[in-house]
């Protein structure tokens, strides 16, 4: 019998913008062993999330770039083997930052959650339970505030935030309208992640008055995941004393040259507006309390969670541009067997 292999999905060239297959290349190596005070984690699913366009790319962001030819840095879920840390144990399922391979060698301050046994599959500790899920409540309810009977628009809606967005905004009372890219994607949304209406922007001329027509009383709060001309459209459609959620900037592929566009400020200081940026990794100490909240609603029925599992690292390379492509159906997870 051979030696036990790591399989990792490196990153060996610099993108500019979204990163695309040929960015990345299999590689194999020895299986790790912890040192002291590590922990060795067995991957079970791995994440795909839009934040990687910024972390493979030399931009500046809110945290370094990943080094070329090392492991994609991503989150994953996966059981621990070995332990050489006090807290934790061999057999306890982790949430953290385990990059794409097989094996991981980490410190405790690389776990993010404790995954706590639930009715809910594993994967659910990426989407609903992971920084999607945790990501639309935290952002909605402590930068949003929202109130029963206000108005919630949400772009990029059917996304892996986006569904979440809309659920959690029609529990709170409110009425959700959101933005996404095709009819098909637009009928899922409202069918089953709480939104009353819905707008295909890519099937509108005037995507301002296409607003305008579904939200006519204008919104209290924007949890905005693209930037871009959606957000310039959208902002002319707030109440007075509105709050606008920046959580994503997808809809530009580059930040080199700087992006420009319609001017904001007119807008923010007639309407009072309060625009918030959300960074997750700044609510840690909140996740347990949020996922407790997530957990619940979904077991008693109030929230659903769609994923897509591709099956195998082979997929790994390709999946950040399908997922800018719109591609994906709920979570974009990879399952590592």
């Amino acid at each position: 019998m051979g030696a036990i292999v790591n399989r990792q999905v490196r990153l060996v060239s610099r993108p500019r913008g979204i990163p695309q297959a040929e960015h990345f290349a299999l590689a194999t190596e020895p299986m790790p062993a912890p040192g002291k005070s590590e922990i060795l984690v067995r991957n079970r699913y791995l994440s795909v999330d839009p934040a990687q366009r910024g972390w493979a790319n030399d931009e500046g962001n809110y945290s370094a770039p990943v080094p070329l030819n090392s492991p994609m840095r991503a989150l994953a879920v996966g059981e621990i083997l070995e332990s050489n840390a006090a807290e934790f144990h061999a057999g306890e399922f982790v949430y953290g930052w385990f990059g794409w391979q097989t094996y991981c060698v980490a410190t405790p301050q690389a776990v993010l959650r404790r995954v706590t046994p639930s009715a809910l599959p594993l994967s659910a500790n990426l989407g609903l339970l992971g920084i999607n899920g945790l990501t639309a409540y935290l952002a909605l309810h402590r930068l949003g505030d929202p109130k029963p009977g206000e108005h919630v628009l949400v772009s990029t809606a059917a996304g892996s935030v986006g569904s979440f967005v809309g659920q959690l905004a029609r529990i709170a009372g409110c009425h959700a309208v959101g933005l996404t890219s095709s009819a098909e994607k637009a009928a899922l949304a409202q069918a089953r992640y709480g939104y009353r209406r819905m707008i295909n922007y890519r099937d509108t001329a005037d995507l301002a008055g296409a607003i305008r027509e579904a939200c006519p009383d204008g919104n209290d709060v924007f949890f905005d995941n693209t930037g871009g001309p959606i957000a310039d459209a959208a902002i002319r459609s707030m109440r007075l004393r509105g709050r606008i959620i920046q959580c994503g900037t997808a809809a530009n592929a580059s930040w080199t040259p700087v992006p420009t566009g319609p001017r904001p400020e007119r807008e923010v200081l007639t309407r009072r507006l309060r625009w918030s940026g959300f960074i997750i990794f700044d609510h840690i100490a909140e996740f347990e309390e949020a996922a407790t909240h997530l957990t619940q609603f979904a077991l008693d029925g109030k929230i659903v969670h769609d994923e897509e599992i591709l099956p195998g690292l082979e997929h790994a390379p390709g999946a950040i541009a399908r997922l800018y492509r719109g591609e994906n159906h709920g979570k974009l997870i990879i399952a590592v067997d």
